[in-house]
């Protein structure tokens, strides 16, 4: 039998072993694996009240039945998540990335989302009462009809990170 004892490494060999796995991405630097976590939170059902996601990514994950009023979203990317019965009311939400998120019954009432980017987004029974939406891209989303009339009264502006004047995208005459 062999004896693992006779295999003692030293702290020269460790570091080489640990840079190696990180070099090939086995493991991953603090930095990553916090990050990573951050965007495979489950917030469903959470009280978000007033919580501070500016500039952070979430993308991919669940804010479903939420609740976010006053939190602040600027810059934040949210692509690609569950926003299901969420309450945004009141949120600062501008420059805020939602492409391709799935937000059935949303509200967004009060609703900061200048800049805002909603391309692909599946938004059906979402409420938009008395938001700024200067400069939102709406392109390819799926609004009530009703929602997109409300909302064709005070479209304006072109959003700086797609080039996509707001009452196009909406498709207001």
């Amino acid at each position: 039998m062999i004896s693992l004892r006779k295999f003692r490494l030293t702290p020269f060999v460790w570091a080489v072993l640990l840079g190696g796995l990180i070099c090939f991405g086995w493991l991953q630097s603090p930095q990553e694996v916090w990050a990573a976590n951050e965007r495979n939170v489950n917030y469903t059902l959470a009280d978000l009240k007033a919580t501070d996601f500016s500039n952070k990514d979430v993308s991919g994950t669940s804010f479903a039945g939420a609740d976010m009023r006053n939190a602040d979203f600027h810059g934040a990317n949210l692509s690609a998540t569950i926003l299901t019965q969420a309450i945004f009311q009141r949120a600062n939400l501008s420059g805020a990335d939602f492409s391709e998120t799935f937000g059935d019954r949303v509200i967004f009432n009060d609703a900061d989302l200048s800049n805002a980017v909603f391309v692909n987004a599946l938004l059906t029974s979402s409420i938009f009462y008395n938001t700024d939406i200067t400069g939102a891209d709406f392109t390819d989303a799926i609004l009530d009809r009703t929602q997109i009339a409300l909302l064709c009264e005070t479209a304006e502006g072109t959003n700086p990170s797609t080039g996509m004047d707001t009452r196009e995208s909406l498709g207001c005459r």
